[in-house]
């Protein structure tokens, strides 16, 4: 590259590159970059003698160039649009005038942490190390869409937008990248949105203690993201919709602690998601609806109180659900479906009390369904509905025709004990026993002999067929609840 012209600045990089060496204009530890705009020439390079160096800088046999630079302004834009840069590029602390552009180049390793940068153009980015932004400050959006990563990702710390200002294009652009590890972004503060739909990442997403602010728009857009294990999301704030419609995370999805707020629209979308666990922990109430429709879960740790009035859950599967609870506390949650009632979600609940052997649990949530669905049945028939679960509980409360047995025993044998009915042949016939004969008439195996010697007439015929009638369905549907009961057993 061409030697003469060079400031003094300049000259100590050209110098520390062949070596691999760092040169660091910092003038102590703690200077902002963000007002690096006023630092003078002694610590100021300029974009097209990086850009050469890199691509045309001298290298040293024995030793490792790389252009490790800390605590510079950077004049111009960096063009390395389509380059190939075979050595590590360490941009740190710096203060950057224009935003760099390395869309389509080949990098060995992108470090530009601490730095303050109007952008950053690198869009279908080859990397064979890692990408750092981390804390940096990027007041425009950062365009790594398509890009190849064999390393991880790092933005921890990162703050990208402006304060109270929500952009038209994404601050962070991550869609359909690929990344050989994990996307470590831990305490990002994205003031617009953030782009991972159709991203690939081979290891996790971390964005524990995050905050993402888009209100009234898609905060986090994670469409059909593909996790290798976990995407770790403790105490992450949103405000804004976040959207993980289709996303493929085997392992974990924990939102532990975190705060989702979307009034008036959706604030979690995982619909047709396929999820090891999904973690609301300790979370605070869901301000907007959820949408799990047709998503698969092995595990479900939500406590109730965090869902919000609306959840869509038809065609939501899963196999367990923490922590355990009665059934009526997770009764409510079906109350939430939007589009009324649906008879799946209550048997995916039933499904899941059966599986940890709550039987008694399972059976309040069949109940539950059948009381549901009378609620969308014409009046006649809802007329019905209610004297089966009023007689038996509609076959899920068995015993209960147990206390109807009783009711009409009592009330036959007092009947019949003030007005015996006539024997059929009064010298062949047994005593009356008006307890014996209420229990002949409502019992349909066991013959005592009293009702074949004694013939009722008028009202108390008409009240010996309804003894007779009713009998046959309770004791049916004792002897149906003992069976299931054994047989559980």
């Amino acid at each position: 590259m061409e030697t003469t012209g060079l400031t003094p600045a300049e000259r100590r990089v050209l110098e520390a590159f062949p070596l691999g060496e760092g040169v660091d204009f910092r003038r102590s530890d703690d200077e902002d970059p963000e007002r690096g705009g006023s630092w003078g020439p002694e610590r100021t390079l300029r974009a097209d003698v990086l850009r050469e160096l890199l691509l045309d800088g001298p290298v040293r046999e024995g030793r490792i160039a790389g252009l490790k630079v800390t605590g510079a302004r950077i004049t111009g834009r960096l063009d390395l649009k389509y380059g190939t840069v075979g050595h590590p590029v360490r941009l740190r602390s710096c203060h950057f005038e224009e935003p760099p552009d390395l869309y389509g180049a080949q990098v060995g390793a992108l470090v530009l942490s601490d730095s303050a940068l109007p952008g950053l153009t690198a869009g279908n980015l080859r990397a064979e190390g890692v990408v750092r932004i981390t804390c940096c400050r990027f007041t425009g959006p950062v365009r790594l869409q398509g890009a190849k990563l064999a390393g991880a990702f790092f933005a921890n710390g990162a703050r990208l937008g402006r304060p109270g200002e929500v952009p038209e294009e994404p601050v962070l652009q991550l869609n359909h990248a690929e990344v050989g590890t994990d996307v470590w972004a831990p305490g990002l503060v994205a003031h617009g949105r953030v782009h991972l739909n159709g991203a690939v990442v081979r290891n996790q997403v971390n964005l524990d203690d995050a905050e993402l602010t888009a209100p009234g728009q898609t905060a986090l857009h994670a469409e059909v993201l593909t996790v290798g294990t976990d995407l770790h999301a403790m105490r992450l704030r949103v405000r804004g919709r976040v959207n993980l419609g289709g996303a493929r995370i085997p392992r974990q999805l924990n939102l532990a602690h975190a705060r989702l707020s979307h009034p008036g629209g959706q604030a979690l979308r995982a619909s047709s998601a396929v999820i090891g666990e999904l973690w609301l922990r300790d979370a605070a109430p869901v301000e907007g609806s959820v949408n799990l429709r047709r998503a698969r879960l092995d595990l479900v740790h939500v406590p109730p109180e965090v869902w919000p009035p609306e959840v869509a859950t038809d065609g939501l599967t899963y196999r367990a659900l923490t922590p355990h609870l009665p059934a009526a506390q997770r009764l409510e949650l079906l109350e939430r479906e939007p589009a009324g009632y649906l008879p799946q979600p209550y048997e995916q609940l039933a499904t899941a009390y059966r599986a940890v052997g709550d039987d008694a649990a399972a059976r309040t949530v069949q109940l539950a369904r059948l009381r549901r669905h009378r609620r969308t049945l014409p009046p006649y028939a809802r007329v019905w509905g209610c004297v089966q679960d009023a007689a038996v509980g509609y076959g899920f409360r068995p015993m209960r025709a147990a206390g109807w047995l009783l009711m009409l025993l009592c009330t036959g044998t007092l009947a019949f004990a003030l007005h015996h009915p006539p024997a059929l042949k009064p010298s062949e016939a047994p005593a009356f026993n008006p307890l014996v004969y209420a229990l002949d008439l409502l019992l349909p195996i066991v013959d005592f002999g009293q009702q074949g010697a004694f013939a009722p007439r008028g009202w108390y015929q008409w009240l010996s067929y309804l003894l007779i009638a009713t009998g046959w369905v309770l004791a049916t549907t004792i002897a149906a609840g003992v069976t299931r009961s054994l047989s559980r057993q």
